[in-house]
Order: C-alpha cells, then structure tokens, then sequence
C-alpha cells in the first residue's frame, strides 16, 4: 500500500477504484462532483440529494422564482455526460465511518471518499409548527408555495430583518404586497454588522413602504379561522400588538443541516457544524466537508470561521476535489483560506461584502451614507481586512484583491471616495 494512500484511509475499496459520494445536491456538493471530474477523477461519483428536485441554485428562489419570471433555478450541468449518479429523493441518515458506508432512507451506500454538503437549514420560530400561512424561504417548494402569496398581492409579515427577510420583504414590496417586518434588535442585520454600519440602513424600509418594527419580539403566532377577517394568522408582539397577516415568513437565522450525523463521531462544533481542517477535511478518515455545514481554519483571520454564503459553496469544492484526487509529487497543496464574499440586493440597492471584520481595529467610511452609493472599509494593524460596498462595485473588486494580497493601506486615501481603492494604498502615498 503506497504511503498516500495510508495517509488518505482508505476504505473498504482500497487498491479498487475509488467511489466518492457527495451528499447534498445544492451549490457545494454539485460543484464538488463536477471539479472532481475536471481535475481527471474517473472514478464512480455519487451525488445524493433529499429533494426531489433536479439539483438547483438557492439565490434566485427569493428574486425571479419567488416573482414568477423564472419557474426554477436547475443547475445547466450534464451530469450524465459526466458520468455523475443522480440519487434524489435520497434522504442521509448517518455515517459508519469505521465501514466506510453511509446509511440512507434507500438503504446503505458504501464509499471510499465521503463528501458532507448538506449546506443550512432555517431556524423555525417556536410555536409555529403546522400553523397555516407560516413559510420559511429555503427551498425550490417553499418559494412555489410563497409566490402566489406574492401574486395576489396579500398582506406580509416577515419575522427577522437579516439578508433573507430583506430580500423577500424586497421581492414582495415589488410584487405590492403591503409588507411590515419585525425585528427582535434594535436595527436590521444586527448579527451581521456593527450597529453604526447597519443604522443607515434602517431608512431603506420606510423608503420602499415596509413597516420596520424593531424590539418586537414575537410572543406567538395564531391561527385564524378561515373566513374570518385580517388574513390567515396573526402575529402576536410581547407588547400585546397583534399584526393580522395573509403570510408570515420567517427568516431569523440558519444552521448547519448536520443532526443526522449524531453518533457518527464526526466532530461538529458550536454551531453544529462539521469542524474541518484547512483542507476541508473531517476528523473521520476519508470525509470531508463543504459549504454551510462545515467551518474551516483561518490562517488570514486567525480564527475558525463558518460562512453561510454562495461563493464559500462554490470555491471550496475545488479544495476537496483537489484532496481526493491527490497532488501531483513534490506539490504542497493550498490550504483553503479564501476572504469570504457575498451579495446581496434589497430595495433597489447592491450590497457586497468581501472579507471578515470582527478583529478590525479601524473603521473608514468611503460616500455619505445617506446617498445612494458608500463603502465602509475595515483595517487591522493597517491592512485591508473588510469591506462592504453599498452601489460601489468597484470598491468591492478592487478590495477584495487587496484583501487578499494583505497590503496596506493609507487611511487618508482610502477615505476618499474619489480615488479607486487601487490608489489608497501605502505605496501610493
């Protein structure tokens, strides 16, 4: 047996050829399978997904699904062409590490190489459980549900003002539906960004006609009989306000789609996550993590981080296809340590954020924030470690290169939103 191959574990298989089984056919795990193919892997690949659905993108759902201009979001992959097994319908029950098989509602399925891509799921809210007119916004069925809420123009109630509520109270306000979103702090995206960064964006509610209730905790939700007045249900404040509703939509928060790996002895952390190493890897021999679920080591921010974002699903399927398909000889392989991005587009604005700023010890302001286009830049020790860009795509091009490269940066220059982000650094000073 060569030296690789004791280091990569490998199963039942070994000295065969190799069988890699992805589980989760969202962003991650589809992109898993096809960069194992375009990194010469020719080996049987499985992709194994709960839904019944052609695997598909997430990020339409609440714009052009949601609004009816798209009527899905399938991935433009041959997977036949690739010589990719399809199993949807396919339901993961728990992994056997130590037999290498992986226990599934159709019966076990055994592997060499195991791939977690199981992304998020929503959080509920307490109490709603089979409650008419109470939606989450997470899968292809649930924006086929919400969007003849969205056609008839009904009344909305959206519980959370993060990225999704946004978005939906967004898609809605467009559809003209009346809209009132309530949140728990004190300001939208508080679990996200710091409050001075966050509170301008308070005002982009009441200029697209949402109500924004914040500190309204929601006590319960009611049902309402049909035919009564005010809508399907009822949201009840602690206060004692009750908001009549057509539709609630719930959209406080996510976590990692792992309580079916409970026993398996694969390491999750506080979050629930699968806790990876800097090549994606999991504690267990021959499984890696990918996506949503997993959090990996940061060399760049020093700290572990777990990103929930489209672009962490589609850039670290190449490092576990790179993995398990092995370096050539005499190559190091790159860890996985990408600057984090994502977008998001709410109440006519485009917002992108590239990098992680909670270890920042400076904050720049590039615009008004007030206008319609501004960047707030975050520093640490002088380099470029964050930014988040409101209307200003080039700040969030340019900056995420020099996140990347550490460079540092001069203050004075970047806080002018004059100059391109290229020009304010140091060496330009």
């Amino acid at each position: 047996m060569s030296e690789q191959t004791r280091e990569r574990g490998q199963g039942p298989a070994a000295g065969a050829e190799r069988r890699v089984v992805v589980v989760g056919a969202g962003m991650a795990g589809v992109q898993t399978a096809v960069a194992l193919r375009e990194q010469g892997f020719t080996g049987p690949v499985t992709l194994i997904g709960a839904e019944p659905h052609q695997p598909y993108d997430r990020p339409p759902l609440s714009k052009a699904v949601l609004l009816g201009t798209a009527e899905g979001s399938a991935f433009d992959v041959d997977f036949e062409a690739l010589g990719i097994t399809l199993r949807l319908g396919c339901e993961a029950l728990g992994v056997r590490p130590g037999d290498h098989v992986l226990d599934t509602s159709e019966g076990p399925v055994p592997y060499d190489s195991l791939v977690l891509a199981t992304g998020a799921e929503p959080v509920r809210l307490p109490g709603t459980e089979g409650v008419p007119g109470v939606h989450l916004l997470r899968t292809l069925d649930d924006a086929e549900r919400l969007r003849p809420v969205l056609a008839r123009q009904h009344d909305v109630v959206v519980v959370g003002a993060g990225w999704i509520g946004a978005e939906f109270a967004t898609a809605a306000r467009e559809a003209g539906c009346a809209v009132t979103v309530v949140e728990a702090a004190d300001r939208p995206l508080a679990d996200a960004l710091p409050a001075d960064v966050a509170a301008p964006m308070t005002s982009w509610y009441a200029d697209a006609g949402v109500d924004l209730r914040t500190r309204a905790c929601v006590e319960r939700v009611e049902r309402v009989e049909p035919g009564g007045p005010g809508g399907a249900a009822r949201v009840v404040l602690d206060d004692g306000t009750r908001l009549p509703a057509d539709a609630v939509v719930v959209g406080i928060g996510a976590r990692p789609a792992t309580g079916w790996l409970a026993g398996s002895g694969i390491s999750l952390g506080p979050h629930g996550e699968v806790l990876a190493d800097d090549r994606l890897r999991a504690c267990a021999p021959d499984v890696h993590a990918v996506g949503d679920c997993a959090s990996f080591p940061s060399a760049r921010y020093g700290e572990r981080l777990l990103v929930h974002h489209w672009d962490n699903a589609l850039q670290g399927p190449r490092t576990v296809a790179a993995d398990i398909v092995g370096a050539p000889a005499g190559e190091i392989p790159a860890a996985y340590d990408p600057v984090p991005y994502f977008w998001s587009e709410q109440f006519g604005r485009f917002v992108q954020y590239a990098g992680h700023h909670t270890a920042a010890d400076t904050t720049l302001w590039r615009g008004d924030p007030s206008s319609p286009a501004w960047t707030v830049c975050w520093l640490r020790a002088g380099r470029l470690v964050a930014l988040l860009a409101v209307g200003r795509p080039r700040d969030l091009a340019q900056g995420r290169r020099l996140i990347q490269a550490g460079t540092t940066m001069d203050p004075d220059l970047l806080a002018d939103p004059a100059k391109p982000l290229k020009a304010a650094t140091a060496a330009s000073a």
